[in-house]
């Protein structure tokens, strides 16, 4: 069962965008299945690697989005973006001193906080002008 479901009401009004997003709830619910069976130290650094990579590679896929429009809080998004990838490095850095069987639920706890709050708050904001923009 997965610990955070996507719903419509994550929705940021840009299909790309909520595709992003949805792969990160993806990438949250395996490492929770992961904890549920008892393999999280199995799969820790590799879920933390794929999650880096496709943070990054989302982040800048949106920032460019933003540019488009003139988002006036894009410095706060970028903020936002590089301190999350900043958590996700110390993470992985323990993860691969070989501290992975503490870190899951720390884990797990960051980014289900950051899919509650960082998408449906700080991205939701930027819904209108995306889409008066002709980003849909």
């Amino acid at each position: 069962m997965p610990l955070l479901q996507w719903t419509n009401d994550y929705s940021v009004g840009v299909g790309s965008m909520d595709r992003h997003h949805q792969k990160l709830f993806d990438i949250l619910n395996k490492l929770h299945d992961a904890m549920s069976e008892g393999k999280a130290t199995e799969v820790i650094t590799g879920t933390l690697q794929e999650l880096l990579n496709y943070t990054e590679y989302h982040f800048a896929e949106e920032e460019k989005l933003l540019e488009q429009i003139s988002y006036v809080g894009l410095a706060e998004q970028k903020n936002a973006h590089q301190r999350f990838i900043q958590d996700v490095e110390k993470y992985k850095a323990q993860a691969e001193s070989g501290m992975a069987a503490f870190l899951s639920s720390g884990i797990s706890t960051l980014l289900t906080d950051w899919l509650k709050k960082h998408i449906g708050m700080t991205d939701k904001k930027y819904e209108k002008e995306m889409n008066a923009g002709g980003i849909t």
